[in-house]
């Protein structure tokens, strides 16, 4: 099913960048995770496991940690998902962007999806403004965000939301630069 020919932006046809492991190929403890990240609507496709793949062991811990924070997390999920959202429309990763990962973000959420909207709450204004400066000038991150975010969230949230960033601007970034995702139906 994942072994298919994918659309690059700009391109008639082409392959991933770098060839997936068949999802059958997978072994047993990422192909377990894979299932469970599935199940819980963690990943919305596999093809960027399957191209991390060919490092089982690294894409296994890469699992695992998206995964504490998706069940296990301190965040709310809405924001997480506005997070993850925001920080996908920087990086321009198509599978971020298509995916939905809490239904309590709609369509009008992401039409204005800004930190600047007052349509969110203060807590996920900050959160934003947050991840779109780590995704896109972080330099700008200032001693006055983080008094900002300490207002709205604990010391593990503003953990959280450092590493969830993390993961989210890295993983964007891979699966953009490895063509890993999925041509839009």
């Amino acid at each position: 099913m994942h072994d298919r020919i994918f659309v690059r932006p700009g391109r008639d046809r082409a392959v991933s960048r770098l060839p997936p492991v068949p999802i059958n190929a997978l072994p047993p403890d990422l192909s377990a995770a894979v299932a469970r990240g599935r199940t819980n609507r963690m990943l919305s496709t596999t093809l960027p496991v399957q191209v991390w793949a060919h490092r089982p062991e690294a894409a296994g811990a890469w699992l695992a940690t998206l995964e504490a924070m998706h069940l296990r997390g301190v965040l709310p999920a809405r924001l997480k998902e506005l997070v993850r959202l925001r920080i996908a429309s920087i990086t321009n990763c198509r599978a971020c962007q298509l995916a939905r990962k809490d239904d309590s973000v709609g369509d009008e959420d992401l039409a204005c999806l800004s930190a600047d909207s007052a349509r969110f709450t203060p807590a996920e204004q900050a959160a934003l403004r947050y991840a779109e400066l780590f995704a896109a000038d972080y330099t700008a991150i200032d001693d006055a965000l983080f008094e900002l975010l300490k207002r709205q969230f604990t010391i593990p949230e503003i953990v959280e939301l450092n590493m969830f960033c993390a993961l989210m601007l890295a993983g964007g970034r891979m699966t953009y630069v490895q063509q890993a995702y999925e041509a839009a139906p």
